[in-house]
């Protein structure tokens, strides 16, 4: 089937924009948030209960499921969606960030990028060509090519050399989709050039030359100040076609999603809903919560009243810092859901929003909420 996008509603005193995109596993509404699911599940939490918490769309790691289970087990289940049992759409990532910051001894050249597995120290090289051919035998419904990442701080000669190589891999990525994608996923090229603002204008003006799907803005949440990632985007995501969609990678907080909805971007995705449930931080209107604070001892309340998560709905916080003090595996199940719910549910307030033209006043409600 032809993808398709198409923008809904639009915000008269923001950037911020509503859409509809359909793939072969089903639409998907923007602005929208994708929990990452690196090896092919979200961590702790089954496919069941993410689309119980109204998840319309996940994030695969092509580098990761490379290494570990592999092309050709993935390939006997017919693809990651029947491998790990979820029927919407997945998005994947080239693996070109974890490269760079998980394999040891990565070396880049013109070809592609040599690495040893962090795993068990195999040697591996991941072209373009590659990437794309491993995207494929996942069966992503929205692929990423691959792209150079750098870290924070670099130089203006780095970033430049980064993105003239992302430009080119990405060409050689779009060869190969062309030739054996038969219109049944996206492919998305990738932004970078650091944090210099001509660098990025040069970077969309090659990228969108090539003519992708979708485009994402690559090379933020990279240790930069959360200042500085907010001026970039905010120059750079209004840069890119309006009538395809852009992805924000790796971000982030749900201050940052509400800033970069203001700025016209449409996708999203990060660990932190996910980690931070794991290491005892909750999400709610107010802010962050430490469950494991001593004051929610003999707190039986729920996390938060107004949410209508499954935990919020039956365990106090209480019960949630005695699972997560006593280390119990539920606790990691309980507040994932909790945090997932809450991206979710942010998103959809969001739309909510804009279909109604009102969302500089969601934006300012969002803020007072977090200052009581």
């Amino acid at each position: 089937m032809m993808m398709t996008y198409k923008i809904t509603s639009r915000s008269s005193t923001t950037l911020a924009r509503s859409g509809l995109f359909k793939t072969a596993h089903g639409s998907v509404e923007t602005p929208v948030f994708m929990p990452v699911g690196t090896l092919g599940t979200v961590k702790s939490m089954t496919p069941e209960e993410l689309s119980g918490c109204g998840v319309q769309i996940i994030l695969g790691n092509t580098y990761h499921l490379y290494l570990r289970p592999g092309c050709d087990v993935i390939d006997a289940s017919q693809g990651l969606h029947r491998f790990m049992n979820w029927n919407r759409p997945i998005l994947t990532d080239s693996g070109g960030f974890q490269v760079f910051s998980l394999a040891a001894l990565s070396k880049i050249t013109e070809q592609g990028v040599t690495f040893q597995s962090h795993i068990d120290g195999s040697k591996h090289i991941l072209t373009p060509e590659k990437a794309i051919e491993i995207q494929l035998c996942l069966g992503s419904d929205i692929m990423m090519c691959l792209d150079n990442c750098i870290s924070y701080p670099a130089t203006e000669e780095e970033a430049k050399k980064a993105l003239e190589q992302t430009a080119r891999w990405g060409e050689r990525c779009k060869t190969v989709w062309d030739e054996k994608a038969e219109n049944e996923s996206w492919l998305f090229g990738i932004v970078q050039g650091g944090m210099f603002r001509d660098l990025r204008r040069q970077s969309v003006e090659h990228t969108v030359n090539t003519d992708f799907s979708g485009y994402a803005v690559g090379g933020l949440s990279v240790g930069e100040p959360r200042e500085v990632m907010h001026e970039v985007a905010g120059y750079t995501i209004p840069m890119l076609p309006d009538s395809r969609p852009r992805y924000v990678m790796g971000v982030g907080t749900p201050e940052d999603l509400v800033e970069m909805v203001s700025f016209g971007a449409d996708m999203f995705d990060c660990v932190m809903p996910t980690r931070n449930a794991r290491n005892g931080q909750l999400f709610t209107e107010k802010g962050k919560l430490n469950i494991c604070n001593s004051r929610f001892k003999k707190d039986s309340n729920p996390l938060e009243a107004n949410c209508s998560c499954y935990t919020c709905q039956h365990y106090s916080r209480s019960y949630l810092r005695h699972l997560y003090m006593t280390k119990e595996l539920l606790a990691y199940r309980l507040n994932t859901i909790h945090n997932i719910y809450y991206y979710i549910s942010l998103m959809e307030n969001i739309r909510k929003a804009i279909k109604k033209d009102c969302f500089d006043l969601f934006m300012q409600d969002f803020y007072t909420k977090r200052e009581t």
